[in-house]
């Protein structure tokens, strides 16, 4: 499996951030490599809620299913499948100061033959983690400045 994670200081309170980052949907506003997530499932977000993504890796746009697993009051985990990968998002935020720390980790296991290219992949998927991370923390700045 490869693990990508990283943390940001924003000056959005814990409560705020972690409202906005749960609702998956937003992703597509702070990670510009997922143009497209939409919520499948009517309602709050809780576990078992469906999202439809669509990512950019290497030049070609993937296709996942996501599904809320975990769900407490400052974390949420998901997981999403295709036919040649399976990954895990989980996001876990807590205050800091006024603002607040959020955490995003990512796991992606290749899934069938190309299983054993993995390693090799391990570079492409680390050059998403910097994008996201700079978009989590300009997205929760700016609304703390609203």
């Amino acid at each position: 499996m490869i693990t990508v994670t990283g943390s940001v200081e924003t000056k959005l309170s814990a409560e705020k951030a972690f409202a906005f980052m749960s609702e998956f949907e937003n992703t597509s506003k702070w990670d510009p490599n997922t143009p497209v997530m939409d919520k499948l499932t009517p309602g709050p977000v809780a576990v078992g809620h469906k999202y439809h993504a669509e990512s950019e890796f290497r030049g070609k746009r993937q296709t996942l299913v996501y599904e809320v697993i975990e769900l407490t009051e400052n974390h949420i985990k998901l997981r999403g499948e295709n036919k040649t990968v399976t990954a895990f998002d989980s996001v876990d935020v807590s205050p800091s100061g006024t603002g607040s720390v959020v955490k995003y980790t990512a796991e992606f296991s290749i899934n069938g033959p190309a299983k054993i290219i993995q390693p090799l992949l391990k570079p492409a998927f680390n050059s998403l983690r910097d994008p996201a991370l700079d978009g989590i923390r300009d997205t929760l700045n700016a609304m703390a400045a609203d």
